[in-house]
């Protein structure tokens, strides 16, 4: 493996009737909160009204920046920060899930910049200091609770770029497994779709010895696959809310990847398509992954085929690591699609209309990816496969 230095600080509040530690936890860093949240499917589950209680009675003076949209945008970090600044914020608090805490991380580092938060997104600036913010966490899928990086949209220039800075860790996050018994169906499978995509993206790297790490992503792999299928009939299951709910955790906090780098092609070519069609996240990912994994088969057939051995439990005999490797491939898509997860960029009614610029969008840094490094040529091809 590769020399490696791990750093996480978040302090992780999980299991059932945590929400009552968020006065203790918030209080510490002030008195001004402003609460970050989305739509508002928290007020119509009571989530809402809970939280609010809880900081009434700790005495604090609440704000509020609601409508955080599916992929965040710029614009609703600009007002949120702008919101710090002009009522002197102290702490945030995001409610919600990935999108909500990847917009708060923003908010708050920008609401310590004087210049244009896009600069911070595309590194034309670092932070130098950022608000303490905190998370309620509503939706396994990111691991944004339990890590440093963020995803925006510019909405104006149709770019969306991940960005992070160890300043933007959460002070601390409370996951409850009940907070999320209300997530419907569809956002359900986005979600394990986008938790098995991270441990993808780690588990497809160039260093060697790294067996410990291996048997870690294929573990979690295995058990969100056993559990999934279970979920997606009893969204109210407790156990299985809770498996998954930590799974999404795990899957992005860092401690799957120390030792080398991780892919994250599937996610550039997502960024691109998502930027110009704002479609799910992790719908663009069902799509996308696939394509790239048989796109980049004969990079390492035996690290595929491990997988699908070690995951999908692909009978080896008599195949060749790349006949192994593309069976496992084909495992995965039929897996997804038996979730209920869509299959093709036609099922968002997208054509080849906009491929190329999906292309320069995918293209805006050069050449990417870690596992094979990928140039325009090879992002057309997946993305043609995944009309």
């Amino acid at each position: 493996m590769n020399a490696f230095s791990f750093y996480n600080p978040v302090k992780l509040i999980f299991g059932k009737g945590q929400l009552a530690k968020l006065p203790t936890e918030l209080s510490v860093f002030g008195k001004k909160v402003l609460v970050v949240y989305g739509g508002g499917s928290i007020k119509k589950n009571s989530l809402y009204d809970e939280v609010m209680n809880y900081l009434n009675e700790a005495g604090m003076e609440i704000f509020e920046l609601s409508g955080v949209e599916p992929n965040p945008r710029l614009s609703t970090a600009k007002r949120g920060a702008d919101l710090c600044k002009a009522e002197g914020i102290e702490v945030v608090l995001a409610v919600g899930g990935g999108s909500v805490i990847d917009c708060t991380k923003l908010i708050v580092a920008a609401a310590k910049y004087d210049g244009d938060p896009w600069d911070l997104v595309t590194r034309k600036a670092f932070p130098e200091e950022a608000l303490p913010f905190g998370t309620v966490l509503t939706l396994a899928a990111t691991g944004s609770e339990m890590n440093s990086g963020s995803v925006i949209t510019n909405e104006e220039t149709l770019e969306k770029y991940g960005w992070g800075s160890p300043l933007v860790f959460p002070k601390f996050s409370i996951l409850d497994p009940v907070n999320t018994f209300t997530v419907p169906l569809d956002q359900t499978v986005y979600g394990i779709v986008d938790m098995m995509s991270h441990m993808f993206e780690q588990y497809y790297h160039n260093a060697t010895n790294t067996p410990l790490q291996d048997e870690m992503i294929e573990g979690a792999l295995r058990t969100v696959i056993d559990a999934a299928p279970k979920l997606i009939t009893d969204l109210e299951n407790y156990e299985l809310r809770e498996t998954i709910l930590f799974a999404g955790t795990l899957g992005l906090n860092g401690f799957l990847q120390m030792g080398y780098n991780g892919d994250w092609a599937s996610h550039n070519i997502e960024h691109a398509v998502s930027a110009v069609y704002d479609i799910p996240h992790a719908g663009g990912l069902a799509i996308i992954f696939p394509r790239w994994m048989r796109h980049n088969l004969k990079v390492n057939p035996e690290r595929f085929a491990k997988l699908a051995t070690k995951v999908f439990h692909v009978d080896p005999s008599g195949k060749t690591p790349e006949e192994i490797g593309l069976e496992g491939i084909e495992r995965l898509s039929s897996f997804w699609a038996s979730l209920g997860a869509p299959v093709n960029l036609s099922d968002y009614k997208i054509d080849d209309s906009q491929i190329d610029l999906m292309v320069e969008k995918a293209m805006a840094r050069g050449e990417y990816g870690n596992f094979n490094k990928l140039n325009a040529e090879d992002t057309k091809v997946i993305l043609t496969a995944c009309l």
